[in-house]
């Protein structure tokens, strides 16, 4: 059963998840269970659009270690006030039953704006998709475009000399 959202929103705006859709062809359908999120992006949004309206409920029943927990409302207020979403990717798992997407979700406190940048597992479960875990806050690590240099390389500082006589040994 789905629960009523605070934080009602008019159908024939645009999705707060930044879909370009309107709210009523693309999360308001999941939200009210109309219909299961077709994609783990799909839910990820869905779910970003549940913390826009404050309905912990959908947020309660789409996350695996809750899901099957009846949801009670603490009646906690939020602070955050979520503004928008960039979905950075979207990747099929080691099976098609599991999926990642990797997001930035924006949203002010204080008047500060805040990011939560997360890699998110999610499992296609009961013909739909569900919020596992975090794999990883934050942004992705940094890769370097370039190789290192090998230790008989030229010293990519200009010396002159051999990597390994040079900088390596500072390293």
């Amino acid at each position: 059963m789905a629960s009523a959202p605070t934080e009602p929103l008019n159908p024939s705006q645009p999705c707060p998840c930044g879909s370009g859709q309107l709210f009523s062809a693309c999360c308001e359908p999941v939200l009210k269970g109309q219909r299961v999120a077709a994609t783990a992006e799909e839910l990820m949004r869905a779910r970003f659009t549940a913390h826009v309206v404050h309905d912990f409920g959908f947020l309660h029943r789409t996350y695996r270690p809750t899901s099957r927990v009846p949801f009670v409302d603490s009646g906690e207020a939020t602070t955050m006030k979520w503004t928008r979403l960039v979905v950075h990717g979207h990747e099929t798992g080691a099976t098609p039953e599991i999926a990642t997407v990797d997001f930035s979700a924006y949203g002010l406190e204080d008047d500060v704006e805040k990011v939560l940048h997360e890699k998110a597992e999610f499992v296609r479960h009961d013909g739909g998709w569900i919020y596992t875990r975090p794999l990883r806050e934050g942004p992705a690590p940094f890769k370097a475009s370039a190789p290192k240099p090998g230790r008989n390389d030229p010293c990519p500082c200009g010396s002159g000399k051999k990597y390994k006589q040079c900088c390596l040994l500072k390293t």
